[in-house]
């Protein structure tokens, strides 16, 4: 049996057009996308400051270990959109980037309006400047992931 022909396992995700994707191929996506996004996203970050505040997640308060932080984030929200929704990203690069801009969107609701404000003992569901920020930055970092990882979904294939 061929690689092209080989059934369906727990590993793998078959598309419409019965071709399976392997995890490993999932995984290299959400990573490399995860990464390629919050490395953008930590830069803009890293411009207005924020870093700090993330890196008081862990009981810091260094722009290193904030980005650091930040990058160990990104690569699990990537993990979190392409293993079980590499199917997502299969049409036009267009489809793609939507899909990760409303993915980034919706982890700005997630993240800095929910996760983050509970975790901090801050109000949740605060809209300010500073939100609205936010949400460009996990627009972007979702864009890209969605890209990237679409980019390598079709090379893998």
């Amino acid at each position: 049996m061929t690689a092209e022909h080989k059934p369906a396992s727990a590993t793998t995700t078959v598309f419409r057009d019965g071709k399976a994707l392997p995890m490993s191929v999932r995984a290299v996506a959400g990573i490399v996308g995860g990464l390629t996004g919050g490395v953008v996203f930590g830069i803009l970050m890293a411009m207005m400051g924020m870093l700090p505040m993330i890196a008081s997640l862990v009981g810091s308060t260094s722009a290193g270990v904030g980005f650091a932080v930040h990058l160990v984030i990104s690569v699990l929200i990537g993990l979190a959109l392409t293993i079980p929704g590499a199917a997502l990203l299969r049409g036009s690069l267009m489809k793609s980037a939507l899909v990760g801009a409303l993915y980034g969107a919706l982890w700005w609701v997630l993240g800095p309006l929910l996760i983050m404000p509970a975790m901090m003992g801050m109000p949740l569901f605060t809209l300010d400047g500073a939100s609205v920020t936010s949400l460009m930055g996990h627009v972007i970092y979702g864009l890209i992931l969605g890209l990237v990882a679409a980019m390598i979904i079709r090379r893998r294939r």
